[in-house]
């Protein structure tokens, strides 16, 4: 059995959100709330809002690698800044053509503003609103390579040539020869066109080995006593330490 509830007079159909209406009393404390809002938004923007000022100055220091530096501000809104300030100035703010930059101690008008890093300009041109003259100088490029280096790779062994290895090489085995010079008469051991360095042990009777002379004074400082006055004693006249030489070693 199926019962049928009968409809219930007044709401011929479900409500929505526009069915509901807003009553004069809600209107005005709408309005109300929506005037405060706004205003407050208003004096917030104006609050976050960077205020801009004017200075003139000359600029300190500029890194034209870098693109950055500092301007020396000596005067604000037309009164005299002293001591100056330092207002950070990059290169994209600067207005002038070409590669941007400043030249040390070069007058320059801006406008700045006040951040949490300190002054940032935003606009610097030079005196009278023109261009900057800009900085001399420019960034160094890379280093060149010498002409007179020799070229780097590997070389083959059978020909000499420069432009392929050994395995790749296309001519018939060839006969040693020096790698240096490249005459089959010699190898590189013995080739006479290769300075070789003298060797650094080497006796020369003109100018004797250092160690005989400091070998006295190491001799000198591990017995403790000071050098003698007049080598040319007899042994007779040394003392008996310097005369019995290994025992001062005796424990």
């Amino acid at each position: 059995m199926n019962i049928t509830h009968p409809p219930v007079r007044g709401f011929p159909h479900r409500l929505g959100y526009g069915d509901f209406q807003p009553t004069g009393l809600h209107k005005r404390r709408a309005g109300k709330g929506g005037g405060e809002d706004e205003a407050k938004s208003t004096e917030q923007e104006e609050r976050i809002r960077p205020q801009l000022l004017s200075g003139t100055g000359h600029c300190k220091w500029f890194n034209v690698r870098m693109g950055f530096g500092f301007i020396s501000m000596t005067s604000s809104e037309g009164s005299p800044v002293d001591p100056p300030l330092d207002v950070f100035v990059h290169q994209s703010k600067l207005v002038m053509e070409g590669f941007r930059s400043l030249k040390e101690g070069e007058q320059v008008e801006f406008t700045f503003k006040k951040s949490s890093k300190g002054l940032e300009s935003l606009w610097v041109t030079g005196l009278g609103g023109g261009p900057c003259a800009g900085s001399e100088r420019r960034p160094k490029g890379k280093v060149q390579p010498q002409k007179n280096r020799k070229p780097k790779g590997d070389r083959c062994y059978n020909c000499g040539g420069l432009d392929h290895h050994a395995k790749e090489c296309g001519l018939p085995p060839q006969p040693k020869k020096c790698h240096y010079c490249q005459s089959i008469r010699h190898m590189v051991a013995q080739c006479p066109h290769k300075v070789l360095a003298p060797p650094t042990g080497s006796h020369d009777p003109l100018h004797p080995s250092t160690s005989a002379h400091l070998y006295p004074a190491d001799e000198e400082e591990r017995s403790g006593s000071p050098p003698l006055e007049g080598h040319s004693s007899s042994p007779e006249e040394l003392p008996q330490s310097h005369r019995g030489g290994p025992q001062r070693w005796r424990k």
